[in-house]
């Protein structure tokens, strides 16, 4: 099934973990895909594997070069039909206050300042049925002590995606996803860990009712959904994409 045939999609955080598996997924059904990454070396090794795809680099916070992005991906398609505002970091697990204030406004550049970026400039390139989906968190609407900046940020997202779907409708569908956490280097950023122990995957995975962390590739799906022809009538969505984890 070919649901994307010679449209143009932008990932951002796309050389690794849930963006890669989305850039996969909308190359693979039919898409050209703009790689974007801060890890350029990343970007090249995911673009590679991709057929029409083109890696580029970008930290998403600056204004700057989200503006050459837009303008790369122009050039070398001459539109844009869905931008995947996917990139963001987490910060370490602990109680807010004892978070730097740096890492925090860093961090809030990163996950929300980066949406207004792109939806600020790749808008003009945007034509009737586009999309824009971003990557948001389960933790946006139930979050829980430990990730309060990054669930706030979260939230943020939700927020933005709510308002932007009112404010570029009905040319184009605004929509974000919220992921539970799942098996990426970005959870074990947060947990502050290179690999969970069998006692922390327990204390994890007791908390989804489905009984499995997310895959890059539940997320992928999602994505391809909200901008798919399946979802037409969908826009100011926040989809859960956590087993039921948010029910408990």
């Amino acid at each position: 099934m070919n649901r994307f045939t010679d449209k143009v999609v932008i990932v951002t955080g796309a050389a690794s973990g849930f963006g890669t598996a989305i850039a996969v997924k909308f190359a693979g059904e039919g898409a050209n895909v703009v790689v974007a990454d801060l890890d350029m070396e990343g970007a090249r090794s995911v673009a590679a594997e991709l057929p029409g795809a083109l890696a580029i680099e970008i930290d998403v916070s600056d204004e700057h070069q989200t503006i050459a992005m837009i303008d790369a991906t122009v050039a070398a398609f001459g539109k844009i039909d869905v931008m995947c505002c996917n990139a963001g970091v987490p910060h370490r697990g602990s109680y807010m206050t004892r978070m730097n204030v740096d890492d925090f406004d860093r961090m809030w550049a990163i996950n929300v300042r980066s949406i207004f970026l792109a939806t600020k400039y790749c808008v003009p390139h945007m034509a009737q049925g586009s999309s824009i989906i971003s990557t948001a968190s389960i933790g946006g609407k139930r979050p829980r002590p430990g990730l309060t900046p990054y669930n706030a940020s979260k939230a943020a997202v939700i927020a933005l995606t709510r308002g932007m779907a009112v404010e570029l409708a009905p040319r184009i569908r605004a929509n974000c996803v919220c992921p539970v956490s799942a098996a990426t280097n970005f959870d074990l950023q947060a947990m502050g860990t290179q690999d969970l122990d069998e006692a922390m995957e327990k204390k994890v995975i007791d908390g989804i009712p489905m009984g499995r962390r997310a895959t890059p590739e539940d997320v992928a799906d999602a994505y391809a959904f909200l901008a798919s022809e399946e979802a037409k009538f969908l826009t100011g969505v926040a989809l859960d994409v956590d087993g039921g984890r948010s029910i408990q």
